[in-house]
């Protein structure tokens, strides 16, 4: 293993161990755990930051694989249940690995790829929206599938002023669900 694959493990196990503390993160951490000097990381990476961005990628693409095979194990409700339950399960991910997730959203929108997590997660959610509307053309379906994620993504950036707003708690799992059912319903019936 190459140092800079080194600093990217040894990262990715102290935001494991760190959860919601990743912040407390130090490169001093970082490079006594890779067992590397103090200038690799710059070298590598330019920054703490965009080593951070480097992992979090990482984890989620792990994680965007994983929706795939959950597709499978839902196989058995329609795909508007199927489309629901991978929308709770996203939702639930993003405000239980809070940290992870705001720096993976926002390094994708600072900074967008081709295969960056955000159209990974609109790749795994395509097919599902496709089957719960079979009669739209595919730049409609393009569209509307975009238009979930981009939602989902700015609601939980957002969950604060939603509260605000709308009195809708986005943190309780089950005003998320009833707001996730209504996303739905407008983007896939209005």
């Amino acid at each position: 293993m190459d140092n800079r694959e080194g600093i990217i493990r040894a990262t990715m196990e102290l935001i494991q161990e760190k959860g919601e503390r990743i912040g407390d993160i130090t490169v001093r951490e970082i490079c006594r755990r890779a067992k590397v000097g103090l200038g690799l990381v710059n070298y590598h990476f330019g920054n703490k930051d965009k080593l951070l961005e480097v992992c979090v990628e990482r984890m989620v693409n792990e994680i965007v694989d994983r929706f795939h095979s959950i597709q499978g194990e839902t196989a058995g409700g329609t795909a508007r249940e199927r489309l629901e339950t991978l929308g709770n399960l996203t939702f639930s991910f993003l405000f239980e690995h809070e940290a992870v997730s705001k720096i993976s959203i926002l390094a994708d929108m600072g900074v967008p790829k081709e295969d960056d997590n955000t159209h990974r997660t609109y790749l795994a959610y395509l097919p599902l929206v496709s089957a719960c509307r079979p009669d739209w053309d595919q730049r409609t379906l393009e569209r509307k599938t975009f238009a979930l994620i981009v939602t989902m993504q700015q609601s939980f950036l957002r969950h604060k002023v939603i509260r605000q707003l709308y009195g809708t708690d986005l943190t309780v799992r089950e005003e998320r669900e009833a707001f996730h059912r209504a996303v739905l319903s407008d983007l896939l019936e209005g």
